[in-house]
This record gives structure tokens, C-alpha cells and sequence, in this order.
């Protein structure tokens, strides 16, 4: 187990963070104010986007994009702050399709999304405009310019669409596994493999998202562990699992339907051979041991992120983390 001590950050190092939604973007928002623009680049989940109305929805993308930029909507966990709902309202009332919770200010980076896209640029072109016109200077990118669909597999023997089960459906049905369609075929986007393959790389931190439908599917894409083992950084994870519980979405449902204990250590398994350490919160430090028996070293802090402090204090750790295993593998 290690044990982290004061931070320094090494000149000219960079950090490559991967993230799903509202969890992940909490730990990317505490590395972005401590590491710069040239240090960080953040890719996003984009197996949850989907087509609706006719838009080009990035639910994960957005996340990140509305935290960093600040103007995330706290009291909901999603979307943008100081929304209104006219547009929806009025939708409603002419017998329009409702359940996806489309504000106004929100509807806005859809359909700029959704024009700049059929204009012939790529998501990665296109996120780069929007984060340039909201103010952000880091680096935003999807894991990939191609469409790969998460499917949910169910106990009724269907499929649902990810958003038809995370909002339509509200995490009800049992959840059997998973599939993302375009996975085979689909490229990593091109500042993704170079930012595996910057020889500058410091570390790769996987934030705390689901692991099955936030991060595998960034994962699984075609030569991406590979790429990243590759790579002379350490892999660091941190659990999304405190105590059993998820600090936010269906994972720990997730896993107890899927017949796998709801724990940090069955985090850890889910990760063995993809990631070189993970971070657990200080709740969870009984697992320790076993989770460093299956090859991985083990950080305990607190992980939950309750405050902009403790997303930073958390970024912190993660980066004096990958240090101490830089340290570690050099010596041994």
C-alpha cells in the first residue's frame, strides 16, 4: 500500500484522464486546476451518445464540458446551470417526446453540435469549437470520432439503448450485460492515441466513472489498452465503489445483478491486468491487501468528492500516486 507524500509536479510531464459522466468530471475538474492546458487532456465516454429529435446528444462530453467551463447544474448533477425549460414545456403540450430532459440552455450546444456535424467536422473538431466558445483551454476530446452505441442487455432477453435505460426506464430493469455496437470497426480519435503516445506522459488516471458502461467502452476500442501498457506511464484507476455503495449512478445495481460483489475490490478485479494501481477511499482500506495481491498497488484517501477542495485534494493524490509508482518501478 502507498502512501503519498508532498506533490511536485515534474516539468514538462503530462497527464491523459479518462472519464464518464458526473463523477469523472469531478476528479477532471480538480486535475485541471492544478495541472495546465499543455499538461492535461481529458477524454470522454461518448458510448451513451445518442441521436433524439434529430440532435446529436453527448451526455458524458457535456458533463465534462459544463464542469470545467463551471456552468454545470449542481442541484440536478447534469446539464447547465440557471436552466429553463420553455422549449419542453411547450413540446409537452403539443404531445412532443419528453423524457429526456432537454433545457433550453442545454438545447443549444445540441443543435450547434448537430449543425457543426453535418457541416462535415468531426466530433473532435466540433468539441474543440464548443470548448473554445465556453471558455475552456484544456483539452476535451471523445474517445472516438466514429458511433459506438452502448446497449444495455436486460432480464426480459432485450436490449435497451443506453439513454432508454439510464433516463426513459430509470435504471429499473435487471441488467444482464453489455454490448457496444460500432466497437469493432470504430478508431480512437487522433489526439487520443497521441496523447498515449506523447513520450512526455506522466500517467493515465481513469476517473471515477462506471466501469462497465462509462469506461470499458473507451477501453475496448481497438488498440487502446494495448496502446496504453504500451506506454512507459503507469495506469492509475479510482474506485467509483464507497462502501458497497455508488457515489452517484447504477453501478453497484449493476454489479449485484450482474452476480459480482458490490465492492472496491470487485472494481479492482474488473480492472487486473488493464491498470498498475487503484485508488480506494479510506472506507474501504480492509480491501487493500487483496486487492495488492492481484498485482495492483493501492492508494487510500478520501475519494468522495464533496467539495471543489476535495476534487483537487484528490487530484493531488492521484498524481503523487503515479509518482511514487514511477519511483517504485524504477528502483525495482
Amino acid at each position: 500500500m502507498v502512501s503519498t507524500g508532498v506533490m511536485t509536479l515534474p516539468e514538462g510531464k503530462k497527464y491523459l484522464a479518462i472519464s464518464g459522466g458526473v463523477g469523472g468530471a469531478k476528479l477532471a475538474l480538480g486535475l485541471s486546476k492544478l495541472l495546465s492546458s499543455e499538461q492535461l487532456t481529458i477524454v470522454a465516454n461518448t458510448g451513451d451518445d445518442f441521436s433524439h429529435m434529430g440532435l446529436t446528444i453527448c451526455p458524458d462530453l457535456d458533463t465534462v464540458m459544463y464542469t470545467l467551463a463551471e456552468l454545470s447544474n449542481k442541484e440536478l448533477g447534469w446539464g447547465q446551470a440557471g436552466e429553463t425549460w420553455h422549449f419542453l414545456d411547450a413540446l409537452e403540450k403539443l404531445g412532443g417526446d419528453t423524457w429526456f430532459r432537454l433545457g433550453d440552455r442545454d438545447l443549444a450546444t445540441h443543435l450547434r453540435r448537430t449543425q457543426l456535424l453535418n457541416s462535415g467536422l468531426t466530433l473532435s473538431e466540433v468539441t474543440e469549437i464548443i470548448c473554445k466558445a465556453i471558455g475552456i483551454q484544456h483539452k476535451i476530446i471523445p474517445m472516438s470520432d466514429d458511433k459506438i452505441a452502448t446497449q444495455v442487455h436486460i432480464d426480459t432477453g432485450e436490449k435497451l439503448a443506453f439513454q432508454h435505460y439510464f433516463v426513459r426506464d430509470r435504471c429499473k430493469p435487471a441488467v444482464t450485460g453489455f454490448e457496444f455496437e460500432g466497437i469493432e470497426t470504430a478508431k480512437a480519435s487522433q489526439v487520443f492515441v497521441n496523447a498515449i503516445e506523447d513520450e512526455a506522459l506522466a500517467c493515465i488516471i481513469i476517473c471515477p466513472s462506471n466501469p462497465f458502461v462509462s469506461v470499458d467502452p473507451v477501453l475496448k476500442i481497438r488498440g487502446i489498452v494495448s496502446a496504453m501498457k504500451d506506454a512507459a506511464a503507469p495506469i492509475i484507476a479510482v474506485s467509483p465503489i464507497v462502501g458497497g455503495l455508488a457515489i452517484k449512478g447504477p453501478a453497484a445495481k449493476m454489479m449485484k445483478e450482474l452476480g459480482m460483489p458490490q465492492s472496491a475490490l470487485a472494481v479492482a478485479q474488473h480492472y487486473k491486468g488493464r491498470i498498475d494501481g487503484f485508488v480506494i477511499d479510506k472506507t474501504d482500506e480492509a480491501t487493500a491487501s487483496d486487492i495488492e495481491a492481484l498485482g495492483i498497488k493501492v492508494l487510500v484517501c478520501q475519494t468522495i468528492m464533496g467539495s471543489l477542495e476535495d476534487r483537487i485534494d484528490l487530484a493531488k493524490n492521484c498524481i503523487s500516486f503515479s509518482q511514487e509508482l514511477v519511483s517504485s518501478q524504477s528502483s525495482s
